[in-house]
């Protein structure tokens, strides 16, 4: 458990409460980030990990709640494309862009890259930041079979999610060192993807104007 050092640190916050949900806590935030990422699975899961190591959970207990919250947050967006179409997304994306963070072009972007690479695009997809999420609209737009899709996301889930916790999980005994690291890193990464999104928020309609002179 993170030891207090003053005032509270992202660290402390994400720590403490996976020591207070546990395993529920692991899937429901991984659950989160897929649908609006409050806080990135890049900082949740090595956390996890090094709870895990000091004997609070199972380390493949933890890696299997990330994987199934994660799983669960990226089945609604499948059902999203699948249920609403193209035209219409697109339409809601010009519409609420500036508070999704994606617009029309974002989902050209990813049916372009779904189109080219198919069911290895949702397995590797989830390896890689923004695509992790975005690449299950495309898939059920496709009508990619349910069963395919859950079972592609849930191996590059697995894959992406083992990596992180165990990173956490392996540098347990170097707590001390990790945790004057984590502390402001980890505040870092919240703080910049918050600003990130005011910055994007703000300047969304001179982005997009700047788009259509092109």
């Amino acid at each position: 458990m993170a030891q207090q050092t003053g005032a509270t640190s992202m660290f402390d916050f994400i720590t403490g409460f996976l020591d207070a949900t546990g395993l529920w806590g692991v899937a429901f935030l991984m659950f989160l980030e897929n649908l609006f990422p409050p806080i990135p699975s890049e900082v949740i899961l090595p956390l996890a990990g090094f709870n895990a190591a000091q004997g609070l959970a199972n380390v493949w207990a933890t890696i299997l709640a990330g994987t199934v919250g994660s799983v669960l947050g990226l089945t609604i967006w499948y059902w999203v494309g699948r249920t609403y179409g193209l035209s219409r997304l697109k339409r809601m994306a010009d519409r609420l862009g500036r508070f999704a963070m994606m617009d029309a072009t974002d989902l050209d972007h990813a049916c372009g890259w779904f189109d080219r690479h198919g069911a290895m695009a949702v397995l590797f997809g989830r390896l890689l930041p923004t695509v992790r999420t975005l690449i299950s609209i495309p898939a059920g737009l496709a009508f990619m079979p349910f069963w395919k899709f859950v079972a592609f996301s849930a191996v590059g889930t697995f894959l992406w999610s083992a990596f992180l916790t165990l990173i956490g999980f392996l540098l347990e005994a170097h707590y001390d060192r990790v945790e004057a690291w984590l502390n402001p890193v980890s505040t870092l990464v919240v703080v910049a993807i918050i600003g990130t999104y005011i910055w994007g928020v703000v300047t969304y309609p001179t982005r997009m104007r700047k788009r259509s002179e092109k």
